[in-house]
C-alpha cells in the first residue's frame, strides 16, 4: 500500500499555496506611477509611488531651531534631500511608498522632508541634534 507522508502532505500544500498566491498577486493590475510633490513626470521612486521632494531651498526656523533643507543628488544618482537642524545633519530615509522616516523617529512615516524635520525637533524637545556617523559594512 502507498501512503503519502505527512512531509509529503506539507510539501504539496505549501506548493499550492505558493501557486496560488503567485497567481493572485500577479493577476492584479498595476497602477501607473503618478507624479511626485514637485508635479514633475517621472518623479517616482523605485516601487512607482511617489516621492515628495522640496522644490528649491527650505530655511525656516522651527521651535527656536533652524531647519535647512537642500535637494541633491544622492545614491545611484536619484535626488535626495539633505536636512539640517542647527547646522547639523539629520539623516532622513526614503521608504517604499514615499513617505520618510529619521533617525529620530524612526518608527514613524511622515509625508515629506519638512514634516520629518519639525518631529524630529519636536522630538528633541531643545536638546541639540548629535550627529549621525554610519559605520562602513566590513566584507
Amino acid at each position: 500500500m502507498n501512503m503519502i507522508t505527512r512531509r509529503q502532505a506539507l510539501g504539496l500544500g505549501s506548493g499550492v499555496a505558493a501557486a496560488i498566491g503567485l497567481a493572485a498577486c500577479s493577476s492584479k493590475p498595476s497602477p501607473a506611477p503618478a507624479a511626485g510633490a514637485s508635479g514633475a513626470p517621472g518623479a517616482a521612486g523605485p516601487s512607482g509611488a511617489p516621492v515628495s521632494l522640496p522644490t528649491g531651498t527650505i530655511d525656516e526656523t522651527y521651535q527656536g531651531h533652524r531647519i535647512q533643507i537642500t535637494v541633491g543628488p544622492g545614491h545611484h544618482g536619484m535626488p535626495m534631500p539633505t536636512v539640517k537642524i542647527d547646522g547639523n545633519d539629520l539623516h532622513l530615509m526614503p521608504n517604499a511608498d514615499g513617505s520618510w522616516v529619521t533617525v529620530v523617529n524612526h518608527y514613524e512615516t511622515f509625508p515629506d522632508p519638512i514634516s520629518a524635520a519639525r518631529a524630529a525637533v519636536r522630538e528633541l524637545q531643545g536638546a541639540d541634534l548629535v550627529p549621525f556617523i554610519a559605520k562602513e559594512a566590513k566584507l
